[in-house]
């Protein structure tokens, strides 16, 4: 395990001089590696920091709003870049295509807003796993390997990189971060985009953001799962009233981990998997079904693209 106070005091510096006392962006999710970072940087080289929180339109119910309360203290610039995210996927069926897609959106939109501040770096929260999975052919983070290869900053620091994620979470504890965000779930970078099998459309979106957050609501406070969440994955059969219906397939699926690396399905009692399935199929129109995910990783990965 990392040393955390070694880790602060050695990351606070690496920042200063990576930095060059220029001005820096730093990509805020409001999940625990961008917000150690960002509380490195803050302390690293204070108003030089330019936190950006960027809404793709792809993010859980409320998120935007939270993210604006947690981190009101931090001169957080909030981009609204919904259409934009959904006129770049439109068409693009691919996981590994949407990931590309989405990093080099989020770049763009990067570079853009530091134009404006004459920033000079970009720094990010990517972790070891980030990398093992990107260079190993598993996927592509929108961070790692869907980052495009002409990128207009002076550099990137990523302070986290050797790192897993219960020693992020460490680090956070250590640097007093409140336990909301220490021990926040997991959400993936692309956010609701790979939650939604094949084209992404703002009915497959808003479908995945209401089952996540019944989901979430369900399973959170009981289980305490490492990652749990709803993924829209297809179309079938079913049936409401007495009338046909042709909706879609949610699947819930709910893990336990240590370090993303691996992961265990949570075997979760009867009624719980009955109600969570007739919350999603009464309270959200046009699914038609519900699925719950047992499969470890591996073979599977945690997130279905």
């Amino acid at each position: 395990m990392v040393n955390t106070e070694k880790f602060i005091e050695q990351a606070i510096a690496e920042i200063r001089e990576k930095s060059h006392g220029k001005k820096v962006v730093m990509a805020l999710s409001g999940g625990v590696d961008s917000s150690v970072c960002a509380e490195l940087a803050r302390r690293a080289i204070g108003e030089n920091l330019i936190s950006i929180y960027v809404d793709t339109g792809l993010m859980r119910k409320g998120e935007t709003e939270r993210i604006r309360e947690l981190f009101s203290d931090l001169n957080l610039q909030v981009v609204e870049a919904g259409e934009e995210f959904f006129e770049a996927l439109k068409g693009v069926i691919d996981p590994e295509e949407k990931r590309k897609v989405i990093g080099e959106k989020f770049i763009r939109i990067f570079e853009r807003e530091a134009k404006k501040t004459k920033a000079a770096y970009l720094l990010q929260g990517t972790i070891y796993p980030d990398i093992i999975e990107s260079e190993g052919g598993i996927k592509s983070h929108h961070n790692v390997g869907g980052l495009p290869y002409d990128i207009d900053f002076e550099g990137l620091i990523e302070p986290l990189i050797d790192l897993y994620k219960d020693e992020v979470r460490d680090v956070a504890g250590a640097l007093g971060l409140p336990a909301e965000i220490q021990h926040r779930m997991p959400f993936p970078g692309p956010g609701l985009a790979v939650r939604c099998l094949g084209e992404v459309t703002p009915e497959k979106v808003e479908i995945a953001r209401e089952a996540n957050a019944i989901a979430e609501e369900e399973l959170v406070e009981q289980f305490r799962p490492w990652q749990c969440f709803a993924a829209v994955i297809g179309l079938g059969t079913g049936v409401k009233g007495d009338v046909r219906l042709h909706g879609w397939i949610v699947a819930v699926r709910a893990v336990h981990s240590r370090d993303a690396m691996t992961a265990d399905a949570i075997e979760l009692p009867w009624p719980v998997m009955h109600k969570i399935s007739s919350r999603i199929t009464a309270e959200i129109h046009g699914v038609s079904r519900v699925v719950y995910d047992i499969t470890p990783k591996p073979p599977a990965t945690i997130e279905y693209e």
